[in-house]
């Protein structure tokens, strides 16, 4: 019986990696990948990872119902999902509609939270209606487990208000304990 899982960390974790991993054991084993990402990453038409693995995708417009983009594609043997924080509350419940109507597993990999440590709307649908959810970890320099997107300006302070959604990578973001998140929040504030 297929699933839709959803595989969450903080920046940096390694989800891109093991999206395109995945991907690799699934075609040595002759199955068709179809991986997709929402367009407002607009960086490329690739799903890239830090370590240097990247891998042509199928890029999902807002308005586009991933249900019918499948059958147009061709029905793949799997669907892996990057950045799956970024689709909409609709576009989660059509990936759903793929595992439950052809029986297609899904795996979708991207950021719980963002900054703010708020939910995304994608994430929060996955978390929702997933089979399977599982953290992918990360450490805080600390050495404890990060589980917060610090967004940094470029004088290394942690930014707390803004716009939802701002692409970058380790210029601006910080995956951070909640505890040291909060600590270096409240030095900016008194110092």
């Amino acid at each position: 019986m297929a699933k839709l899982y959803f595989k969450y960390g903080a920046m940096g974790s390694s989800k891109s990696a093991q999206a395109l991993i995945t991907k690799f054991n699934y075609e040595e084993r002759g199955m068709s990948v179809w991986l997709i990402k929402p367009s407002i990453d607009k960086r490329d038409a690739q799903v890239k990872s830090r370590i240097g693995l990247a891998a042509d995708v199928h890029v999902i417009e807002p308005n586009d119902d991933i249900y019918e983009a499948y059958i147009a594609h061709g029905q793949a043997d799997v669907v892996i999902a990057d950045e799956a924080q970024f689709f909409t509350p609709e576009q989660i419940d059509q990936l759903r509609l793929i595992v439950d109507e052809k029986n297609i597993a899904v795996l979708c990999f991207g950021l719980r939270t963002d900054f703010r440590t708020k939910t995304f709307p994608g994430s929060h649908r996955l978390l929702e209606v997933a089979d399977a959810i599982e953290e992918i970890k990360t450490m805080c320099e600390c050495g404890s487990k990060a589980i917060v997107n610090a967004r940094i300006d470029g004088n290394g302070r942690i930014i707390t208000d803004g716009d939802q959604i701002l692409l970058g990578g380790n210029d601006q973001y910080v995956a951070m304990c909640h505890r040291c998140w909060t600590r270096k929040i409240k030095e900016q504030n008194n110092g």
